[in-house]
């Protein structure tokens, strides 16, 4: 998008100097958009999209007051990015071409943004030069550039970029093109033939769709049958569209899409542009949009829920390992160099400036509430203990008058307030990538340093898988002749970023190390919470309390592809009743974007990740300002075979 020196419009009297800047930005969403409602806000977050149609709203970065030309292209961009979601995107025939496997869903989903995106750059030089500046400052922050290693190049991002080569014919930008060199020959040989052939099908979604699933096919992501289903369904719906008006309405909008967007008016409305900055970082292409993510994840989870509590199929203890010999539990120091902790620290340190003063004003807001309790209290006339001056006039009085009184002493009483942990337990899944680990790891931080100036011992802990798609525990499941029902077919990562008794300057900069690429792969949460609870147990604190910050419910692959759909979510279930009903710990759960409040009864969903902060401070006051409660018996898990600690194992 370009604009002349001329149409510039200087500030009004009393506003900021960016102030023309985004009023330009948010007319020219309009028009590319087609939504002439579409209200625009700007903050320091990751830029969104909710809702659709004259009810959509979207969310850009804040710009800076003095602006270039380089930072305002990548605001333009995500600004771009959002309008040609809204313009060329039909959530109804998304939802219904929707891949179930959790990593076909990702490639899926980054491949239409590379879809929508390579229709705007098409059409107009502008935005395509909008887009790869904003492409191109997104994968500089997630240091793609570093990468050597496949486990440590997310798969969609690589489909992604190399569609958006055959839609445009626009390289990847130069910090991305590490990943696109390490999958490209692999993607090439099984599925080059049906990268050639999208080029045909790009303004109709419904059509591009049914070609990505051939795709994903070529990869072995996707099975053919699940493929034919879909495609029945639609002619289905085809067929009869009076049964269905919804869906019907909703074909009928991508061959709309392409066409739709008065490119004209666009370029039009182009030209009121001015130089800007984007101050917050987006979130890798390979997430799913949270206008429409949220709502496709839960109705899955829903249709495949298991059964309530109380039910027999409730029952937990048929969950297994197919082999735990390959699990690690493991200190964080001891998995990344001292320099590379101290770099990553610093990155993400420098990543959340802004949001660390916003947790820590929440944090010290705690603290008081915490202090609060703690108020000294004394009992008084002892025979022993601290003398009490305040006592010593009566002594004087009394011995002037030939009467014998003996000194009077005082003694502070144990206050109320109880001896006290918490375990900070962290997902450290892939979906977590970007914006929502890097909120985590600073609010952890900030609440452990709160929490220990209050004399509460913190513990922070996370959770992973040792590889995507199985680990050591598939291949030796496949050694073994594929024996049906295996069980979990994962190598666990348990993650100690910082124990209870350690103080937090000496683990600060452990936390860095969730900024490392290839660290976050899937998330078997039921085991995790199970390691945290046993962890607990085993402190002396009088009250202990365990929260968990998620988002989403347990995945992995391997597992879930050679047993039932809700083997994973089923065992947290169990998980979670045991510690809720039958253990003297207090459990609170966190569910960024995710509605884990089916799963706990403790427990609050954020929207954004921006929220953690507030919430964990506020879930946690009202833990401290409730009551004791009494404690139940407690019931251990069933046993399974220990976990190898990692230092054991070498």
């Amino acid at each position: 998008m370009s604009m002349t020196s001329s149409n510039r419009k200087p500030p009004q009297k009393g506003e900021a100097p960016q102030e023309p800047f985004k009023r330009a930005v948010a007319g020219c969403m309009r028009a590319m958009s087609g939504v002439r409602e579409l209200e625009v806000t700007y903050a320091a977050e990751r830029p969104s999209l909710t809702g659709s149609g004259e009810t959509a709203k979207a969310k850009l970065p804040e710009p800076a007051r003095k602006l270039t030309a380089a930072e305002a292209a990548i605001v333009r961009g995500h600004a771009d990015s959002l309008a040609l979601k809204l313009a060329c995107h039909d959530d109804r025939v998304h939802r219904k071409l929707m891949p179930q496997n959790q990593v076909a869903r990702a490639v899926f989903e980054a491949v239409e943004q590379a879809r929508v995106e390579s229709i705007g750059s098409r059409r107009m030089e502008g935005v395509a030069g909008n887009l790869t500046a904003m492409l191109e400052d997104r994968y500089h922050r997630g240091t793609f550039a570093e990468v050597t290693d496949r486990a440590d190049a997310p798969l969609e991002d690589a489909v992604a970029m190399m569609v958006r080569e055959r839609l445009t014919g626009l390289a990847p930008p130069k910090s991305a093109q590490k990943i696109v060199d390490l999958w490209r020959p692999l993607i090439e040989d099984r599925a080059g033939e049906e990268l050639d052939k999208l080029n045909g099908s790009i303004e109709n979604q419904q059509a591009f769709g049914k070609a990505i699933h051939k795709l994903l096919q070529s990869l072995d992501m996707m099975d053919e049958g699940a493929s034919e289903d879909t495609e029945q369904g639609d002619e289905d719906g085809e067929s009869d569209p009076e049964q269905n008006p919804d869906e019907s309405e909703g074909e009928g909008q991508p061959e709309r899409s392409g066409e739709a967007v008065d490119m004209q008016t666009a370029e039009d409305a182009d030209d009121e542009m001015e130089d800007g900055e984007m101050e917050a970082e987006d979130a890798p292409s390979g997430e799913m949009p949270e206008d429409a993510e949220m709502g496709d994840a839960d109705e899955a989870s829903e249709a495949r829920r298991p059964p309530q509590y109380g039910d027999a199929a409730h029952r937990g203890p048929d969950y297994k390992a197919f082999t735990p010999k390959f699990d690690e539990t493991i200190a964080a120091e001891d998995l990344c160099e001292p320099e590379e902790l101290e770099r990553l620290r610093a990155y993400l340190d420098k990543q959340l400036n802004n949001m660390s003063s916003v947790v820590a004003r929440l944090a010290n807001r705690l603290q008081r509430k915490l202090m609060a309790q703690q108020n000294r209290a004394w009992e008084f006339d002892l025979e022993e203990g601290m003398l009490d001056p305040a006592r010593l006039t009566r002594v004087v009085i009394d011995d002037m008058r030939g009467q014998f009184a003996p000194l009077s002493f005082k003694h502070e009483k144990d206050t109320d307030f109880r001896d006290t942990v918490v375990t900070l337990l962290l997902d450290n899944s892939g979906s977590m990538r970007g914006r929502p680990i890097t909120v985590a790891a600073t609010c952890a931080d900030i609440l452990a340093r709160t929490l220990e100036r209050c004399g509460v011992k913190v513990e922070i802990l996370g959770f992973t898988t040792r590889a995507w798609k199985g680990g050591q525990a598939r291949e030796a499941w496949l050694q073994a002749g594929k024996p049906g029902n295996p069980g979990r077919l994962n190598d666990l990562r348990h993650i100690i970023y910082k124990s209870a008794d350690a103080p937090w300057r000496r683990a600060r900069r452990n936390l860095g190390l969730m900024m490392r690429e290839g660290l976050l792969k899937e998330n078997i949460d039921g085991e995790a919470l199970e390691w945290a609870y046993k962890r607990l147990l085993a402190r002396t604190e009088q009250r202990r309390i365990l929260m968990m910050i998620s988002d989403g419910a347990p995945v992995d692959d391997s597992t879930l592809s050679v047993n039932p759909g809700n083997y994973l979510e089923r065992h947290l279930r169990y998980v979670i009743d045991e510690i809720e009903n039958r253990s003297p710990v207090e459990l609170i759960a966190i569910g960024i974007g995710h509605d884990v409040t089916r799963y706990y009864r403790r427990a609050v969903t954020i929207v954004d990740a921006e929220e953690l902060g507030g919430a964990m401070t506020e879930k946690l006051a009202e833990l401290f300002s409730e009551e004791s409660a009494p404690i139940p018996v407690r019931m251990p898990l069933p046993k399974r075979a220990p976990r190898v600690d990692a230092a054991a194992r070498r």
